[in-house]
């Protein structure tokens, strides 16, 4: 995949001073909606970015896309392949992401930074630019639709973001690439914006109360699947988020589709 050129936020430092003079809705401030798509589950343990990209919404519309594989400085797993279709021929010869880091953090200064499922992305992001000297622009304040989509389609169905773009009617058609699910995941965004306050305080305060709420009932579930295997009995599957997220939820406890996909095929599913 080739990068794709477009403007980058402006704003200086973070979004600090953006925020106290913004009086429009939220949804129509800059965004750069970030995904990556990676080696493995775990940044800590040396798992990298294989393909990057950022979608720049204004006005609530994306107006430009910059996306583009990795060298990932390591062999590439055949669970990468699997879910991407990303062969390892293909990041040989692309540049490392300390080669591109600077690109990236002017293309997310001064906007409202999105992922789906925050706590991944923005982990990979954070160890890779450890890597590369650098970090994260100062005051980046985060938005998570897989946090709202918990809340706002609890016992919907599936989390997965094609799922919950299938069922709003947003196309997604190149799902586990990260341009188009990107894209995706700001057009998700966009969708539950008319249903939370116009206020990004309100909503960042809403997204933390869900957050908390969200990690309390997935501790609570493992905690049972724990208790029911100490116990010599098999974990229901049908147990913990099928009931709060609906019968068609197919992955067991693992809120996360890609983590549940990768602990499947290690045999942690």
């Amino acid at each position: 995949m080739q990068a794709v050129s477009g403007r980058h936020c402006s704003g200086g430092a973070g979004m600090g001073a953006t925020i106290k003079a913004a009086k429009k809705h939220w949804r129509l401030w800059p965004m750069a909606v970030i995904d990556t798509e990676t080696t493995g589950l775990h940044s800590e343990q040396g798992d990298r970015i294989v393909e990057l990209a950022v979608v720049r919404f204004e006005e609530g519309v994306p107006v430009s896309r910059w996306g583009l594989l990795l060298d990932p400085e390591m062999k590439l797993p055949p669970d990468t392949t699997r879910i991407t279709g990303i062969r390892p021929e293909e990041v040989e010869g692309q540049p490392r992401f300390a080669e591109v880091a600077a690109t990236l953090l002017e293309k997310l200064e001064g906007c409202l930074l999105v992922a789906y499922n925050v706590p991944f992305d923005r982990g990979f992001l954070l160890h890779e630019l450890a890597r590369a000297g650098s970090s994260l622009p100062a005051g980046s304040t985060w938005l998570d639709p897989l946090v709202f989509v918990k809340e706002m389609q609890r016992g919907q169905g599936s989390m997965r973001l094609g799922t919950v773009a299938k069922r709003i009617g947003i196309p997604l058609l190149e799902a586990h690439r990260a341009t188009a699910d990107a894209e995706c995941a700001g057009l998700v965004l966009q969708s539950l914006a008319v249903d939370l306050p116009e206020d990004l305080g309100e909503v960042l305060d809403l997204q933390e109360q869900w957050e908390a709420k969200q990690n309390a009932e997935r501790a609570g579930w493992r905690g049972q699947r724990r208790e029911r295997r100490v116990a010599g009995s098999a974990p229901l599957e049908l147990d913990g988020p099928r009931n709060s997220l609906g019968a068609g939820y197919p992955h067991g406890d693992e809120l996360d589709p890609v983590r549940y996909m990768f602990l499947r095929r290690a045999g942690r599913g």
